[in-house]
């Protein structure tokens, strides 16, 4: 069942995502190499807990961190470490969640650290955008793989490889509601978008192929042929007036 939100419950889904942004600017701040994914843990504890938040990675099904970090061929679902550290050239994904009020906010965003190459740059460019050009298919009328067409077809224009195995999702109370929200499929198909739907749309984006496999940890995902991966993801809600990103900064 999909459940829509009233507006005072978006309002404070809006709080909890403005968490989430705040965390993830200043993460943006901080990465740079020689640091190691285990200090961004912690800065990010201490931001969520200081606006009130609770961090709703920690202990969901046993995660053991409070964000996701994952670098280079890690898709999503990397965990910090004191000894994983960052390397001029590499790019680290960072995904945030936290619980406000009794509501979730999730957000993610691949940040380049130092100098990184034409090809890596284009890859956090056009995941990045394939999330936008996703976002504005999130308005009442449209079908739900709208905005999975719309991903899949900037994306793969362009030379890469959306990843098929994880998939973006519904959200409110719980971190994980129906409906999931695919980054590939044919448009006018899956449920009617109607306004109080909150979805987390994240564009998963490989280099070299869509193949993935989940490391011994039992968490992190990587590419299966080694190739670099992106993921960009904002918490969208959707209104009468359009999509309405509460992850936003701004």
């Amino acid at each position: 069942m999909i459940i829509r939100k009233s507006r005072n419950e978006l309002d404070v889904m809006r709080e909890a995502n403005r968490i989430v942004a705040r965390v993830l600017d200043r993460l943006g701040e901080i990465v740079k190499p020689g640091l190691d994914t285990a200090s961004l843990d912690r800065e990010a504890e201490e931001l969520i807990l200081s606006a009130g938040g609770t961090p709703v990675f920690k202990g969901y099904r046993g995660y053991p961190a409070t964000i996701c970090t994952s670098l280079n061929e890690e898709v999503v679902h990397g965990i910090p470490a004191p000894k994983r550290i960052m390397n001029e050239g590499d790019i680290l994904s960072v995904d945030v969640g936290v619980r406000y009020r009794g509501f979730c906010g999730d957000s993610a965003r691949t940040y380049p650290v130092g100098n990184i190459e034409n090809r890596l740059r284009k890859l956090l460019e056009v995941t990045r955008e394939s999330l936008y050009l996703g976002i504005e298919k999130a308005v009442p009328g449209n079908r739900l793989t709208d905005i999975s067409a719309a991903v899949q077809e900037h994306v793969e224009k362009n030379g890469f490889f959306v990843v098929r195995d994880f998939v973006g999702h519904g959200i409110g109370r719980s971190l994980h509601e129906d409906p999931q929200v695919p980054n590939f499929g044919k448009p006018g198909r899956g449920p009617l978008l109607k306004e109080g739907m909150v979805l987390a749309i994240e564009p998963m984006v490989n280099t070299d192929g869509f193949g993935v496999r989940v490391l011994d940890d039992e968490w992190t995902v990587v590419t299966e042929d080694g190739g670099h991966s992106a993921h960009f993801e904002h918490t969208v809600a959707i209104t009468s007036q359009g999509p309405w990103i509460l992850s936003d900064s701004n």
